[in-house]
């Protein structure tokens, strides 16, 4: 969340999006304020009852204003009972059951699922049709997937340019290919034609900022960035994105664009992209040194052709390069350190503002990690950054990315990203919202609980394992369950589908 300074413009002349920011950081400011030692756990208890309340209540009945959603029923079945499951409330059979039955009319007979029954099949109801029918779990549901006419309507939606259509004769984007990899790669329908130009197409979509947009050319967006590195880590071709670029800096809760608020449902879209790079820390290691080593040859060539009137070659103060072996090692203030668990103030120029980094500051469970760079034999790397490091298929790469430990700490302030959730997003009447003002809905509930779920989880060195209880802000019954981080569904049920599908095949 982007701050701005009070002081640097006077009221007359802020914008009406500075006008915006202040506004919304007052509101926020007034909940950090309310925190005490002596209400510190009352203010920072996850609300788990109320919650669950709200959203058993929501999948039985929802209101008139819902009526616009009537396109997006299979996302409202996954955000709620995502959400439930996230919890750690059980489906009841009665509901299980109900929920099978809906979605099973709502599967078209050529493949994919769409928005309701009788509707076209669309992608994005097809990702949360799977996604709900995973968390459901248990053969009933995942027996009512079509998995080979679903391989037909994902071969219908691919595109020559290697994106995917939402629908038939529709746009194009990096949703889509996310949405469809998702689906393929959890159905075990991975085909090697799915993949044709698809990785050229998501890194032609990275900007200038270091994010993704929805499509090449567009804005840079918190959401599209996650769709574009979950889908590449899917395929295995993560390495060809420009990673070091994508880490941005965090106060509290995530915006989803440059100049824009705050919002909850980023908690996962934003903070699931920190969650993936903790992994991938090996491959940006090998893309700095890569990057440094060749700054490094640029400045000898550079040093060598600018002599001093003596004669003598000049040489910087800042930087040295030596040569070991077979590799190089770049010496010096140019070479970059990435500390794991540094986040810089979002509000720089405001020293009286409250913020999250002030409440919340960076703890150091693990020893603090930084990427920093060693020598490195620049033909190994070269070698690795081409074939993505692994030789891992991409059927199974979705799975064995699970596998990989985590290197390093969290690469964001995971306890203000609590800290806004519990204090800003949390509605005492249950749910969740998008921030103080906001009314709740599921969406948010889904992803407030998701982002929530992903900051805990950020400080377990594998996955499976619970995370220190330092890492849980507040009390410790806020521990949530844990994500898969590229499908954002319930681990357990992830691993429970794994095995029912490789029964099939």
């Amino acid at each position: 969340m982007a701050g701005v300074s009070s002081k640097s413009c006077s009221s007359q002349h802020l914008t009406s999006t500075q006008t915006e920011q202040l506004q919304v950081e007052q509101k926020v400011q007034e909940f950090f304020k309310a925190l005490s030692a002596d209400n510190h756990n009352v203010l920072l208890e996850l609300w788990r009852d109320v919650h669950i309340d709200y959203l058993l209540r929501s999948i039985r009945h929802l209101g008139p204003s819902y009526s616009v959603l009537d396109a997006n029923r299979p996302w409202l079945c996954y955000w709620i009972l995502h959400s439930v499951v996230l919890l750690g409330e059980p489906i009841d059979g009665e509901l299980r059951q109900r929920t099978v039955d809906f979605l099973s009319r709502c599967q078209d007979p050529n493949g994919g699922y769409g928005g309701g029954p009788g509707q076209m099949p669309h992608l994005a109801t097809t990702y949360a049709a799977v996604n709900t029918l995973v968390t459901v779990g248990g053969e009933m549901a995942l027996a009512s997937i079509n998995r080979e006419k679903m391989l037909n309507f994902l071969f219908r939606m691919k595109d020559p340019s290697g994106a995917f259509r939402m629908h038939d004769a529709g746009e194009m984007d990096v949703r889509g290919c996310y949405t469809a990899i998702s689906v393929a790669s959890m159905l075990g329908i991975l085909d090697p034609s799915l993949l044709y130009n698809l990785s050229n197409y998501i890194v032609s979509c990275q900007t200038y900022e270091g994010g993704i947009g929805g499509e090449p050319g567009a804005e840079a967006h918190g959401g599209y960035t996650f769709c574009g590195l979950a889908a590449l880590i899917l395929i295995n071709e993560a390495h060809r994105l420009d990673l070091s670029s994508l880490l941005g800096r965090v106060e509290g809760g995530f915006q989803g664009r440059t100049n824009k608020l705050v919002d909850g449902c980023y908690s996962f879209w934003q903070g699931g992209v920190f969650a993936l790079i903790q992994r991938l820390s090996e491959v940006m290691l090998q893309q700095a040194c890569m990057s440094y080593a060749k700054a490094g040859q640029m400045e000898i060539e550079n040093n060598s052709s600018s002599r001093t009137e003596s004669g003598k070659v000049k040489k910087s103060p800042s930087s040295k390069v030596t040569s070991s072996g077979g590799g190089r090692v770049v010496q010096g203030s140019n070479v970059q350190q990435l500390d794991a668990t540094e986040t810089d103030s979002f509000c720089e120029d405001s020293s009286s503002m409250l913020t999250a980094e002030k409440i919340f500051p960076v703890f150091d469970y693990f020893h603090k990690t930084s990427l920093s760079i060693g020598t490195v034999d620049e033909d190994s790397a070269a070698s690795s950054k081409s074939s993505g490091g692994s030789s891992q298929s991409n059927d199974d790469y979705g799975l064995s990315f699970l596998e990989k430990d985590i290197q390093c700490g969290p690469l964001f302030n995971t306890h203000a990203l609590q800290g806004y959730i519990l204090l800003c997003a949390q509605v005492l009447e249950g749910g969740l919202r998008d921030k103080p003002g906001k009314s709740r809905d599921a969406y948010h509930t889904c992803y407030c609980l998701s982002g929530l779920s992903t900051a805990q989880y950020s400080w377990s060195p594998r996955i499976g394992t619970p995370p220190p209880p330092a890492a849980v802000l507040g009390p410790l019954t806020n521990l949530l369950e844990s994500v898969h981080p590229l499908h954002n569904v319930l681990l357990e049920r992830y691993y429970d589908a794994q095995e029912y599908i490789s029964g099939l095949l």
